[in-house]
């Protein structure tokens, strides 16, 4: 590997450049993980320093490029099953209450953001399955804003690690195995309609309308006071009347926004739009 050093300069460029892309904020802490993740691709483009790199990414417009960066920059840490007590309160509190104030259709549309390779939307069709829904009866998005795991998602092939959570008779109902690597049935994957979508784009956003439920779990990290406050806003227009955002158990929407009343459910924290 390469020993090519990140200059503090081109580090805060290439910072701001994912900020403004992205809107995701990379900590001065993190820059040794830039350079360790970006090094590899500067080897296979033949570029001899940073900045090459930062122009090469600025002019390139087919958007691999970026997706790349993105992938590079985020952790794509995910699994079935993830939170457990928070899929459970979805399943068992919310989505009764969904359905008691929804007035003529009963489908229940779930958005799940920055789905990354997919287990989070795959895991609530499974419990909806497993409590007795039919797949007329809920309609499931899983959006994120790189392609690379998004083409993962819908290969839907998984190692041991991502399906440990997952109950033994699910396994049997809707897996395979091949190859030490668990597959996932079509007729799970086709109920889940997978997007990439920015987060901090407006356009993006106006996708997906009249959510019931969005999860945006672990995602807020990323960002800055500023970006969490344009993500929620937008999410908030995304979400049905009384619609519901469940984030993840280690964050909290205090200091970021009002829009949303914090219902305690089973001592989980579901966000209900006002």
């Amino acid at each position: 590997m390469l020993n090519i050093p990140l200059p503090d300069s081109t580090f805060k460029d290439l910072r701001d450049y994912i900020y403004e892309k992205s809107g995701i904020y990379i900590a001065g802490t993190k820059k040794y993980l830039i350079e360790n993740r970006l090094v590899r691709i500067l080897q296979e483009k033949n570029l001899s320093n940073f900045e090459d790199y930062l122009k090469f990414i600025r002019i390139t417009t087919n958007g691999n490029e970026l997706n790349r960066l993105f992938d590079a920059v985020t952790t794509n840490e995910t699994y079935f099953y993830r939170e457990i007590e928070q899929l459970n309160v979805f399943m068992n509190d919310v989505i009764p209450k969904v359905l008691g104030q929804k007035k003529g259709s009963s489908v229940v549309k779930i958005w799940s953001a920055a789905c990354s390779t997919g287990e989070e939307p795959y895991t609530l069709s499974l419990m909806f399955l497993e409590k007795g829904y039919n797949p007329k009866q809920f309609d499931i998005h899983g959006s994120d804003i790189s392609e690379a795991v998004l083409s993962s998602a819908k290969a839907a092939v998984y190692n041991s690690y991502s399906v440990r959570n997952v109950p033994e008779i699910v396994m049997k109902k809707y897996f395979s195995s091949a190859n030490q690597s668990y597959v996932l049935n079509d007729s799970i994957k086709k109920t889940v309609k997978l997007m990439k979508v920015n987060l901090i784009d407006d356009k993006n956003m106006r996708l997906l309308r009249n959510m019931d439920v969005i999860f945006c779990r672990n995602v807020l990290i990323y960002f800055d006071t500023k970006s969490k406050q344009k993500v929620i806003s937008h999410l908030y227009d995304c979400l049905s009347p009384g619609g519901y955002l469940i984030i993840g158990s280690s964050e909290s929407l205090h200091n970021i926004t009002r829009a949303f009343k914090p219902n305690v459910l089973n001592k989980v924290i579901a966000y209900q739009k006002v």
